[in-house]
């Protein structure tokens, strides 16, 4: 049993410490908030293309590819947008909190906080099949997020701009850009690789240390139930209904705790910023993120724990 508690106290505390260096930067006054955006935009558009590029241009497509796994995780995903669309629309009468809500639900910071708990259980040599998981998980995120906020705004949702907008997206040209080279068989030199790597490499600890300056506590108490709600519903109730589903259809090991770095992670960072750009509750969503983030180093330690005492990985 004490094997099991520092195996879950490895995967989740180097997490907690660099968002915790992050806080120590904002508090320190060592970066202002422009000079935060600029480098978190410069951590989206280099760092995350990198990370895509690296992680699968280095491993083998054949052993990666699980379409099992892709298909749950998809097929998980939009399930829980739909229930959950369904359940806030009958409890909640507001249009505006309503977007705010399904998405706080179904969309994890899967990237920022998942990626690195699997490579902290598994070891970074290991990322390729949660990696190749982004490529399936985050265009629906953007996707099925477009269409619930354009819905309760009241606006019209436009696909064709939507996916080229995912087509940009640094990570997914990452990923395509490794796949087209791997494909048609195009070498990369290892003067040119290396320091992909390297910058692959600190893409997690960069951003996760951003991610901890970033944060801005706000007032709740207009939408405390709400952001109870939504908590609960992020860090166990989604979690605990799809990890349950998918140890019955026999997932183990990685595969296992790549599905736990999907549904257990806390409220995507995007999420504030596309309800605050589309019309819906962004005070709800932003408190949502910084909720469910300070509550996954509990909740995330539980689920790790408990895994590990199962046996499933």
């Amino acid at each position: 049993m004490l094997s099991n508690f520092f195996v879950a106290v490895g995967a989740v505390v180097p997490l907690f410490c660099l968002m915790l260096m992050g806080v120590f930067v904002k508090r320190s006054k060592l970066m202002t908030d422009e000079e935060l955006v600029h480098t978190n935009r410069m951590v989206f558009r280099v760092f995350f293309f990198c990370m895509m590029f690296f992680n699968i241009y280095t491993t083998d497509l054949a052993s990666t590819v699980r379409p099992k796994l892709m298909l749950f995780g998809a097929g998980g995903v939009l399930a829980v947008a739909l229930i959950a669309t369904l359940l806030v629309c009958f409890f909640e009468p507001s249009n505006k909190r309503r977007g705010a809500m399904i998405q706080a639900t179904f969309r994890s910071n899967f990237v920022l906080m998942g990626i690195p708990l699997v490579g902290n259980i598994f070891g970074d040599d290991h990322l390729a099949i949660p990696t190749m998981m982004i490529a399936i998980i985050v265009p629906i995120y953007n996707i099925v997020s477009v269409f619930i906020l354009e819905t309760f705004r009241g606006g019209r949702f436009y696909l064709p701009g939507i996916l080229l907008g995912v087509l940009k997206n640094p990570m997914i040209l990452g990923a395509l850009t490794a796949v087209a080279f791997l494909v048609l068989g195009i070498p990369v030199p290892k003067p040119v690789l290396k320091p992909i790597g390297q910058v692959a490499a600190a893409t997690t600890p960069v951003a996760l240390i951003i991610l901890g300056a970033s944060f801005k506590g706000g007032s709740f108490h207009a939408h405390l139930p709400q952001l109870v709600a939504c908590v609960l519903a992020r860090l166990l109730i989604v979690p605990g209904i799809m990890l349950g589903l998918a140890i019955f259809l026999g997932f183990r090991d990685m595969e296992l705790i790549t599905l736990l770095a999907i549904f257990a992670s806390p409220c995507a960072v995007a999420g504030f910023a596309m309800a605050q750009q589309m019309g819906s509750d962004a005070d709800l969503a932003g408190n949502c993120v910084v909720y469910t983030s300070a509550f996954s180093c509990l909740t995330l330690f539980g689920w790790v724990l408990a895994l590990k005492t199962l046996g499933l990985f």
